[in-house]
């Protein structure tokens, strides 16, 4: 019996792990070393064999099967994961591979704990056939069974190609390693013969490919040590599952704490731009922010944060990126990240300032309707808590996606000097006052008249207040506590919607 144990714990020997070592990469031994609480790990089907032979498999039947799977503790609270070891078989996935990661994903979802998987493999294990691609698929439809029922993770600390890279595709979050992670439908050489195209490992599938460009990375990191802290950190503002409330934790920053210095970060001219994470510091608990797709569709910020110590989902415009209009990739961004909140009792803030959906041919060839309806979809569809802060202008149907209590939000905030309407002053008072202004004596002195006019009729917070659309107009001084109270107010909301298998919503 300590034979074998030794021979599991080895993996595929010194040599195997001093590769891994040379390659800057940890174990999968040392990395759940590194991730669980200390002594935390229980391990299950430790003794797993493949039962392949042909094809010179029948003497590299390894216990464990080239992957270590089981249960431990991040800050004391249980998880189930899987960790693919790349120097058995260089992590290749097998039947008795794919049973061991699919067997944990099932016992997350029967004790409602999240589901970390850590990738470094080479892929479906050619020798086995139709028995890995089997293997897949289940593990597919494990992920599908668990979306929405209990967090899943997914951190990719090596190679991850071609059939292997949908299970993190479908996961909630998915964590990547500059120089160490690679995930990629088809590699490079095959790229190379089919096309011509001639592209390295790194720029094809690399962290900061997937994190700025496809938007298929959330988190991206430098060192593996780095990576798997912050999935800790993530870890601690998630419930264990759909069935809980999210963990509420005091970090001393006190409730009625003012925010004067938001008359400074955000300029009251409606053209000068301004970065909403400045806002988010000041108003939410100090230190609290974890961005999540930072580096992809910037125009739009999301992310996780405590909020009088509850975590809340932020879904914010950032004016210093495309003026903040909503595009497609930030449609997409902020659309899934709205509905992972609704599904795991996250509430939802909003943070307002946007003139709209971004104009131009390749948008609407590229699908912003679809796109954008995605946004509207989400927050119609969300029972959690939705509070929205009105800070600048809120114009068009971007209001609608970010403020608008037709579709659903439950509280709106304004700032006084906030502007909200169908578009910004000017472009309204060339078409509605269009003839007065050519008429007038003086056409320029008109058209600022008729400007001015427009803004305090219409645009004024007070005039969407007076028609209950804005429930309440708030120094932005106030800002933080004011929020904090709205949290409260509604923080035990419930609400259902019509019975229904699912919906279909805009893919």
């Amino acid at each position: 019996m300590k034979a074998v144990r030794e021979q599991v714990q080895l993996g595929g020997g010194e040599k195997r792990i001093e590769q891994q070592h040379e390659k800057g990469k940890l174990t999968a031994r040392e990395r759940l070393q590194l991730f669980l609480d200390p002594a935390s790990f229980v391990e299950h089907q430790t003794y797993s064999r493949g039962r392949a032979t042909m094809f010179g498999m029948a003497d590299k039947r390894q216990p464990g099967d080239g992957v270590v799977t089981g249960s431990g503790l991040v800050d004391g609270r249980q998880i189930f994961l899987s960790s693919q070891d790349f120097t058995v078989l260089g992590g290749s996935l097998g039947e008795m591979h794919a049973d061991r990661i699919a067997e944990a994903q099932e016992l997350s979802i029967k004790t409602g704990t999240p589901f970390v998987q850590i990738n470094d493999s080479g892929g479906a294990r050619i020798q086995e056939g139709i028995l890995s691609l089997h293997g897949y698929a289940r593990i597919f439809r494990a992920n599908t069974l668990a979306s929405g029922v209990v967090p899943q993770l997914s951190v990719i600390l090596g190679p991850c190609a071609g059939g292997a890279v949908y299970s993190p595709g479908i996961t909630d979050f998915v964590f990547m390693v500059d120089n160490v992670s690679n995930m990629y439908i088809t590699g490079p050489d095959v790229i190379r013969a089919v096309t011509g195209e001639d592209i390295s490992h790194e720029e094809l599938g690399g962290a900061h490919a997937h994190a700025a460009k496809s938007g298929n990375a959330h988190f991206r990191f430098a060192t593996e040590q780095d990576c798997l802290a912050g999935v800790r950190r993530l870890l601690s503002y998630l419930p264990s599952s759909n069935r809980e409330q999210p963990p509420r934790v005091d970090n001393g920053d006190p409730e009625d704490r003012t925010t004067p210095e938001l008359m400074e970060l955000v300029p009251e001219e409606e053209r000068r731009g301004y970065d909403v994470r400045d806002v988010i510091a000041s108003v939410f608990d100090r230190d609290s922010f974890m961005e999540v797709h930072q580096d992809y569709a910037k125009n739009v910020v999301v992310g996780f944060a405590r909020l009088g110590g509850r975590t809340v989902g932020i879904f914010g415009n950032q004016p210093k990126v495309m003026a903040a209009a909503l595009d497609i990739n930030s449609s997409d961004k902020g659309a899934r990240f709205i509905r992972f909140c609704d599904a795991f009792n996250i509430p939802i803030i909003s943070l307002v300032d946007v003139p709209g959906f971004l104009p131009g041919v390749n948008q609407e060839h590229g699908g912003i309707i679809r796109h954008g309806a995605k946004v509207l979809y989400a927050i119609a569809e969300a029972t959690v808590p939705k509070i929205s802060l009105i800070m600048r202008k809120a114009y068009g149907g971007a209001y609608i996606a970010m403020a608008a209590k037709g579709l659903g939000y439950d509280r709106v905030l304004a700032w006084p000097f906030s502007q909200i309407a169908v578009m910004g002053a000017e472009g309204a008072a060339n078409i509605i006052f269009r003839r007065d202004i050519a008429d007038a004596a003086d056409p320029a002195a008109a058209r600022d008249e008729k400007i001015r006019e427009f803004k305090e009729e219409v645009m004024d917070p007070f005039v969407a207040a007076g028609y209950g659309y804005v429930d309440d107009v708030i120094d932005p001084a106030h800002t933080r506590s004011e929020l904090i109270r709205s949290l409260e107010m509604m923080v035990r909301k419930q609400e259902t919607i019509p019975a229904r298998k699912h919906g279909n919503i805009p893919l």
